[in-house]
């Protein structure tokens, strides 16, 4: 991993974004690689857009990730991997939760929830790897897991083995929720062929 990769982690407010950052934040620690966050908070408290810019590799310059530069969409929403899919370069990949969650305009009903988001991402000629995270999450006992489960697929597109993975997650999430993490990262992890 001698370059620098850039994730952009997009989400709504009360998704475990944040905590989804630090996790990558220990990660690049465990490899012995720099890394930069930057956090980028919406109107988190009324379930808004939470970006947080994760930039990891052997010399990080910027915590910023530039339009167009993205290695990695993190997406725990559909309509936030489609607002934010600008930032994914030519080769990059977005993992998508297939999860919709209603924005305060579309519960006002002044403006329609996009219809198609993956076929239209699709269409566009993005990679996308598709889970329904809320699904697995709510199948093992923690719908808050979604962040967990799309790490798990993150972490195994990066092949990092899976101990080193465990060790991250038990260094930073907190102790009364790692077990169901555990079991949730194990989900998204083994998703990924």
């Amino acid at each position: 991993m001698a370059k620098t990769t850039s994730v952009l982690i997009v989400g709504v407010g009360g998704q475990g974004t944040l905590l989804a950052s630090r996790i990558l934040g220990e990660f690049a620690a465990e490899m012995g690689l720099e890394c930069k966050l930057s956090e980028v908070h919406g109107m988190s408290q009324r379930g808004g857009s939470v970006v947080t810019h994760v930039r990891f590799g052997t010399e990080v310059n910027s915590p910023i990730v530039a339009e167009g530069d993205a290695d990695y969409i993190l997406a725990f929403e559909q309509l936030e991997a489609f607002r934010y899919r600008h930032f994914l370069k030519d080769e990059g990949t977005i993992i998508m939760n297939t999860q919709k969650i209603m924005p305060m305009p579309v519960i006002l009903g002044t403006t329609p929830y996009p219809a198609n988001i993956p076929e239209r991402l699709k269409g566009e000629g993005l990679n996308l790897v598709e889970i329904d995270a809320l699904t697995i999450a709510e199948e093992i006992g923690n719908s808050r897991t979604v962040n967990t489960i799309i790490l798990g697929c993150f972490m195994k597109m990066l092949k990092v083995e899976e101990e080193t993975a465990v060790k991250i997650l038990t260094a930073v999430v907190p102790q009364k929720v790692l077990e169901i993490n555990l079991v949730a990262f194990k989900k998204g992890y083994d998703f990924i062929a």
